[in-house]
């Protein structure tokens, strides 16, 4: 317990003594994790715009307003015998009236039109939802029909798919700037923890070859060394979560305009902050420590 403290002790004052390259190894270390949670963060909100936009997505069909009850309650069964459909909303023609009248409301020329026609000149509606924005087009085109030519006054259908895909490309171009920026600074990461190592090496050589004479074993001069590369990765992993709790707090107001809702990146990172924080904590160690091991084995060979 005695020559591990007196270790730590050691790693400590190498820090100090080398606060310059220690602070530039843990900011690249920041650096290299924040460029890591802005891909998870990207691919979150993603996920999320994509399912918003295909539960926008609907097709309505709008009835002739002389079509009859029986012929509403024929096309009613037919939409109901497809699978891929999840929901069928009907609007009766009076209701469709009523919010035609509301939504203009402050026109007088339309509301004028509407009191000489008497009487309703606008036919039921339905709209329905899919499981898939892919599905359609296939119902689009089940109804175009000649049965229900005279029925069906008009089909309207929002494509979005075109915006999905194109938020899908944004994504994807963010992800592989994200991915090499995460890999630029693991490199640099890499070569500034190794050049530290060795800068502490070369400078601390005449108190080394002290302790070998003394009888220190290779493992006590090392030690100091290994501990460095732990807390260069515990105090990066810990500035990381702090600084992602932070952009969070900043970006929900923003996320809540966009979606509705405050708490995507926030029920997010609670619900997977220990496997985020491993995750973290392993890549950046395994960089710090085989960096500082590569470093050793030059300059500390047995």
């Amino acid at each position: 317990m005695l020559s591990f403290l007196r270790i730590i002790k050691f790693a400590l004052q190498d820090i100090v003594r080398n606060i310059g390259l220690s602070f530039m190894t843990v900011l690249i270390l920041v650096l290299m994790l924040m460029s890591i949670s802005t891909l998870l963060f990207v691919n979150i909100l993603t996920k999320e715009a994509i399912v918003s936009v295909r539960d926008q997505i609907d097709v309505s069909i709008f009835i002739n307003p002389d079509a009859t009850d029986k012929q509403i309650d024929e096309i009613k069964s037919f939409i109901k015998a497809f699978p891929e459909i999840t929901d069928i909303n009907y609007i009766s023609k009076e209701k469709v009236l009523e919010d035609f009248k509301n939504k203009h409301q402050n026109d007088a020329e339309i509301m004028a039109s509407l009191a000489e026609l008497g009487d309703n000149p606008l036919g039921s509606t339905f709209v329905l939802k899919t499981r898939s924005p892919n599905d359609y087009n296939k119902i689009i085109k089940a109804l175009n029909v000649p049965e229900y030519e005279k029925i069906i006054q008009a089909k309207t259908f929002g494509d979005t798919e075109k915006a999905i895909s194109r938020i899908q490309d944004i994504t994807s171009q963010v992800e592989k700037f994200g991915m090499i920026l995460s890999v630029l600074f693991a490199f640099i990461a890499f070569l500034i923890i190794l050049n530290t190592i060795r800068v502490s090496i070369y400078t601390q050589r005449i108190e080394i070859a002290i302790k070998k004479l003394v009888g220190a074993t290779n493992w006590f001069v090392r030690g100091p060394y290994l501990i460095e590369s732990l807390l260069f990765t515990i105090i990066s992993v810990i500035i990381s979560l702090g600084i992602n709790l932070l952009a969070v707090y900043f970006l929900n107001p923003y996320i809540t305009v966009i979606f509705g809702r405050p708490d995507i990146l926030t029920t997010y990172l609670n619900s997977h902050i220990i496997l985020l924080l491993g995750l973290q904590f392993g890549v950046v160690l395994i960089i710090t420590v085989l960096s500082t091991l590569l470093a050793m084995g030059k300059y500390l060979r047995a």
